[in-house]
């Protein structure tokens, strides 16, 4: 096992998307662990304040060059990461073992015609938002007293497809921007396979979010994380599934909340059928009985998510997978 260090720059960063013919910045064998630094704010750089803009983030929103802007999303990703030996229908699993910003600020932005009310907050507005790192809460901007906790994550956790180019903003079975609040440091998110290598991205810091993400964005800010990088033969999913401590996570992606829900608790009765040996239709009484189906965002359009948490305690044994 190898421990690496990838540092975000001009070199190692993409932008917008996700492509099987971008050159991997770092190979890996299974079970090493690497040390990631990522940037969000490509969009608002140039508005931002002193504090957000460090040297190499502005190496990067100045110099980045055009092969490596992949789509039109706006998301600064740092990867490919080439998993030897993996190839498709493997499982490359990502375990989160530290998440922390690593500026003392975010920001917060409103696009015309995005989020779940454009019609009724039609205006861009950009906030940015003080981090006391220190206290790990953010100060609400409006002086009202409120502190909102910090509980980072990587909106943003991915592997190449067959596609030319796959923009980052919607999520689907390969992941992308899940924006899933759960994917804290202690977790694991399970993502299969589709060309050799997996290569696989990270970025889109995220210091704060609610459920839903209902704005289209939550504290946006640059992370450094810890990951530890496992090729799993064993296992073949067909769509991203998360643990944390406490939950098993199974999720869906569809063009209304309706059609998510039916996927993630499609995929939660297959999950259940497999690991836990549980009939189709005990398994489904199981998930209306026990297992919390939650709206993950419903902004990266056309994709809205819904993620199901099945408690682990339940169980009187592990669940092995």
């Amino acid at each position: 096992m190898t421990h690496h260090i990838l540092k975000a720059t001009k070199d190692t960063v993409h932008l917008g998307g996700f492509s099987h013919l971008l050159a991997p910045v770092l190979t890996v064998n299974s079970g090493d662990t690497i040390e990631v630094e990522t940037y969000s704010g490509y969009y608002v750089y140039d508005k931002a304040p002193p504090d957000f803009l460090t040297p190499e983030f502005l190496d990067i929103c100045q110099n980045l060059a055009s092969e490596r802007k992949i789509a039109g999303g706006p998301h600064l990703l740092t990867g490919p990461i080439y998993m030897r030996d993996a190839e498709p229908g493997d499982v490359l699993e990502v375990e989160l073992t530290a998440i922390a910003p690593s500026l003392p600020v975010g920001f917060n932005a409103i696009r015309p015609g995005w989020g779940a009310l454009p019609e009724i907050f039609p205006q861009p507005a950009l906030r940015f938002i003080p981090l006391d790192l220190e206290s790990n809460i953010a100060e609400f901007p409006t002086n009202s007293g409120i502190k909102i906790p910090l509980k980072p994550f990587f909106g943003i956790l991915g592997v190449a497809t067959p596609e030319t180019s796959r923009i980052s903003i919607p999520p689907g079975y390969y992941g992308g921007n899940i924006d899933n609040r759960e994917l804290q440091a202690g977790s694991r998110i399970f993502l299969p396979i589709f060309v050799p290598g997996a290569l696989f991205s990270i970025g889109d810091g995220h210091a704060a979010q609610g459920d839903g993400e209902v704005n289209v964005t939550a504290i946006e800010t640059s992370m450094n994380g810890k990951i530890k990088l496992t090729l799993r033969k064993d296992l073949h999913f067909t769509t991203p599934i998360g643990e944390t401590p406490t939950d098993i996570i199974t999720m869906g992606f569809g063009q209304s909340l309706d059609a998510a829900l039916e996927v993630a608790l499609k995929n939660m009765i297959d999950f259940l059928e497999r690991f836990t040996n549980l009939s189709p239709e005990d398994a489904y009484v199981l998930c209306s009985l026990a297992v919390n189906f939650r709206i993950t965002q419903v902004v990266n359009s056309p994709q809205k998510g819904v993620h199901g948490m099945l408690p682990k305690a339940i169980f009187s044994h592990k669940i092995n997978w």
